[in-house]
């Protein structure tokens, strides 16, 4: 298998950008990627560490949890997780991000490209609070690039289209993987009960 070694060789395999394509790029968060941020409860953090290593991680809560500061500038609060760091480890050695907002049901996304850098800020982290609990930390994204993704993915993967997804039962539940990959002592059903509890009571 022969592989891709030149930036020259990947763009004579295809055809050149579209003139739209290469506009639509902004250096700054305009009215239409406002409004798509805060009607988004769902944006992917893509990262890389100074060693290389690449991570993407999901962020969720209600619509608006991602605040416009200005123009130039996001905050994503950090909720309650399994503390392995990996994203905000990636970003105090490498601050470069990529950002993927996502809204049910809408085939298109909002991406951003910036520098991020992540505080305790007391102050920032009691502002973005939930129920009055703050956010553990928050990670404040300069923006370099920002742009609409056409619908072409999710229209083939049809995503959103509930009569194609397949059944849970298809899948093992959680507890049930888990006991396999990290070696449990305990049932499945146990991890399965303790995976709830922490869902019902430390979501923020």
């Amino acid at each position: 298998m022969k592989f891709v070694t030149s930036r020259q060789e990947l763009r004579d395999a295809f055809e050149p950008a579209h003139d739209v394509a290469i506009r639509k790029q902004l250096r700054s968060i305009d009215v239409h990627s406002r409004r798509f941020i805060e009607r988004s409860p769902f944006v992917l953090i893509g990262s890389q560490g100074g060693s290389g290593t690449g991570d993407v991680s999901p962020k969720g809560d209600q619509p608006g949890f991602v605040r416009v500061l200005d123009d130039r500038t996001l905050a994503i609060p950090d909720r309650p997780g399994n503390n392995r760091l990996d994203t905000w480890e990636n970003i105090v050695e490498n601050p470069a991000v990529g950002l993927l907002f996502m809204i049910p049901g809408m085939n298109e996304t909002l991406r951003i490209n910036g520098e991020a850098r992540l505080t305790l800020d007391g102050d920032l982290c009691r502002e973005m609070h939930v129920n009055t609990r703050p956010a553990r930390a928050v990670l404040v994204v300069k923006v370099h690039e920002v742009y609409l993704h056409c619908a072409k993915a999710f229209i083939r993967s049809k995503l959103w289209a509930p009569e194609t997804w397949p059944a849970r039962s298809d899948m093992p539940t959680l507890g049930e993987m888990l006991k396999d990959q990290a070696e449990m002592p305990v049932s499945a059903d146990e991890v399965d009960c303790l995976l709830d509890e922490s869902y019902r009571t430390r979501l923020w």
